[in-house]
């Protein structure tokens, strides 16, 4: 069976403890376990202390069969942010203003921007798959969403990894292409009205609000917002129409990272489960995991974490 692992950012230290209290061992210079294998939930890098050393952990476990992994967007951000824009010569794919930098700078940083181990790393990351649809359970970083996932298979080939002539439109916003990479690696957005506005955690001024896109009752913005606790009054109770939520059809499991949740580790529904538990946030934050084994619905018991180092 299977270990669940949500965004790691960096933090190295704090993946070899988790692995080290699920039973994992280093044979060969290779975490593995004699029984069980990982799924990494994506974004890797951006934020931590120790990013290179947490891409070739998790990069040797899954060249060695001893895990799997999915595309996070900061592995697609990575990617962008290293690929000329064909269409305007001496751009990049991601555009190099500050705001991008700052978020990417610490990577870069640590792993020698224009490196040989940089483009190594870069050839991994095309690798990974936007999601993982197993028999008994799914994962995608951000939202499985029907409608955008069958636009990206266009886009993919049949281990679901992006075909090296789809990241151009994968990253070109207003392309349908974009906005289905962007809402499975970043999570479904909707815009407010009249004019209304918030302040992400890094103080961006943002209209659109990122959805619980779970949910399946009939729900407000501010009942689906996912924003800082500061903001959440400047988001209206004003009704969401009903058609604009994929839901979840519950079919099996779905494990999502990306969203910096808090608290102590649990199921969103008996059938949805986030686990990144803000690692890369304040010292309360956590590296999680999830012990999957027969169950038909998520236990709480079978979260698993270390503190933040």
């Amino acid at each position: 069976m299977y270990d669940l692992i949500g965004d790691i950012h960096g933090h190295a230290s704090e993946l070899k403890a988790l692995l080290t209290k699920m039973d994992y061992r280093v044979i060969d210079g290779v975490w593995q376990h004699p029984e069980r294998k990982v799924i990494f939930l994506g974004d890797f890098v951006d934020r931590g202390p120790e990013q290179v050393e947490t891409v070739q952990i998790a990069r040797g476990m899954v060249e060695n069969d001893h895990a799997l992994a999915v595309m996070g967007n900061h592995e697609f951000n990575a990617v962008a942010w290293a690929t000329p824009d064909p269409q305007n010569p001496g751009e990049y794919l991601r555009p190099h203003i500050e705001k991008n930098h700052k978020q990417h700078r610490a990577f870069l940083e640590q792993v020698g921007e224009g490196s040989e181990l940089h483009h190594s790393m870069l050839d991994w990351f095309k690798t990974l798959p936007l999601y993982l649809d197993l028999p008994e359970f799914r994962v995608v970083h951000a939202c499985w969403h029907p409608k955008y996932l069958e636009i990206a298979d266009k886009y993919t080939n049949a281990q679901n990894q992006l075909l090296p002539e789809a990241w151009e439109a994968s990253a070109r916003e207003g392309s349908e292409a974009y906005e289905a990479i962007e809402t499975l690696l970043k999570g479904l957005e909707i815009p407010l009205e009249n004019d209304h506005y918030f302040l992400d955690k890094d103080g961006n001024k943002r209209t659109d609000i990122r959805t619980k896109w779970w949910e399946t009752e009939s729900l407000t913005y501010r009942d689906l917002a996912m924003v800082p606790g500061s903001e959440i009054e400047k988001i209206p109770h004003d009704p969401v129409e009903a058609h604009i939520l994929p839901g979840y059809d519950g079919k099996k499991p779905v494990f999502v990272g990306h969203y910096w949740m808090k608290g102590e580790p649990a199921p969103l529904s008996e059938h949805v489960a986030c686990l990144d538990y803000s690692v890369a946030g304040d010292r309360g934050g956590k590296l999680c995991a999830y012990r999957l084994g027969a169950e038909a619905k998520l236990q709480k018991e079978n979260f698993v974490w270390v503190y933040r180092c």
